[in-house]
């Protein structure tokens, strides 16, 4: 990859694990090769939650709101957040020296686009789902180039520059613990199958509750759960963790993740693309429960692009209940021919270089 030479890459990334931690996984490439980086998130506390232990890198934080539909008595309260976000944006862009700004989706990346844009900067966006939400299409519009994670998402940019990158991992991610060390940063036993569950930056009650539900079910087969519940739902779910030590590990929220990837055997999750690109990477059997009000069921097509070529199951959260769902698990944990099936099409899926495809797009313009 040639080198940014000490040139100034801002990242707006903020809003949900999945913006933020593949713009953190760009960052640390950028960086790596010389250059310099202003990493825009929100106020929300997964951002200030998931950007704890990045000392190295520059963190700054904006207003912003989720845009309302056109009629809504909110939309000019929208507007003026928006405008006095991009003016200050303009301003902080200035300061710093910026050469490129990258939005990394949502509408938190939609004024640092426009104000990189209009002060003459090239733009780019990134998109990770199979189906672009609204504001992407918008963000496209200041955009040089739109950057997918999934080719199956090139035809909502018809009209666009477009490049197929992948969606970044971050670096502690991509360094694969062996499955003796992942299993003593929890106290598992390494000899026993594990089931990872992990409903994304900010969990998944459903999942949670099923899961919770079917702890003695697991205990009794011998399956350890490793359950990722989310800040949310940890109070509610711990009581059942309580009562059956021996079913599992309970976590509200973790930033090790590549340890629990490291041991997981299967993987109970939703199908936002930032996981999906995680589990491909570590090769881990899945089943998949995308989050049933997703805009425009993006994560209903992202699973499909893992479950078609049999790289994981998937099931809709409607058809799920507390009585088989334990069942169903440990049938899929108890099937090795299906597992190993499952690991060798999800390896195909792995793009593991798409940090460095992400930068190299954006250096091109820059030399």
């Amino acid at each position: 990859m040639s080198l940014p030479e000490n040139k100034k890459l801002v990242i707006a990334c903020g809003g949900t694990g999945g913006h933020l931690f593949p713009g953190i996984a760009v960052a640390e490439a950028w960086t790596k090769s010389g250059g310099e980086v202003l990493l825009l998130i929100s106020e929300k506390q997964i951002d200030a939650l998931a950007s704890e232990g990045y000392d190295h890198l520059r963190f700054e934080k904006m207003p912003s709101v989720a845009m309302p539909s056109p009629l809504s008595m909110r939309m000019p309260m929208f507007l003026l957040r928006f405008f006095q976000s991009m003016k200050g944006c303009r301003k902080l862009f200035k300061k710093f020296g910026a050469d490129a700004v990258l939005g990394m989706g949502g509408f938190t990346s939609a004024a640092p686009l426009l104000a990189g844009k209009r002060l003459g900067l090239p733009t780019f966006i990134h998109e990770s789902n199979s189906i672009p939400g609204r504001a992407n299409r918008l963000n496209a519009k200041f955009s040089q180039t739109v950057l997918l994670g999934f080719e199956a998402c090139l035809k909502h940019f018809s009209g666009a520059r477009s490049e197929v990158v992948g969606t970044p991992i971050r670096p502690s991610v991509a360094s694969r613990p062996g499955r003796e060390e992942a299993a003593q940063f929890f106290g598992l036993d390494p000899e026993k199958p594990v089931v990872m569950v992990m409903g994304g930056s900010q969990g998944a009650q459903r999942i949670n509750e099923l899961v919770a539900a079917g702890l003695e079910k697991f205990e009794a087969a011998g399956i350890q759960i490793l359950h990722i519940a989310g800040p949310a739902d940890y109070d509610s779910v711990k009581p059942a963790y309580d009562a059956h030590p021996g079913g599992g590990v309970l976590k509200g929220f973790l930033k090790e993740v590549e340890f629990a990837l490291g041991v997981a055997d299967v993987s109970i999750c939703r199908s936002g693309a930032s996981s999906l690109t995680e589990l491909s990477f570590y090769e881990i059997p899945s089943v998949l429960i995308p989050y049933p009000y997703s805009a425009e069921d993006h994560q209903v097509y992202n699973a499909e692009i893992f479950s078609k070529p049999g790289a994981a199951e998937l099931w809709s959260q409607d058809e799920l209940d507390e009585d088989t769902f334990a069942d169903k698990i440990i049938e899929l944990v108890k099937d090795e021919g299906k597992l190993k099936v499952m690991r060798d099409e999800m390896s195909k899926l792995a793009v593991p270089d798409a940090s460095e495809r992400v930068c190299q797009v954006v250096v091109s313009t820059l030399n």
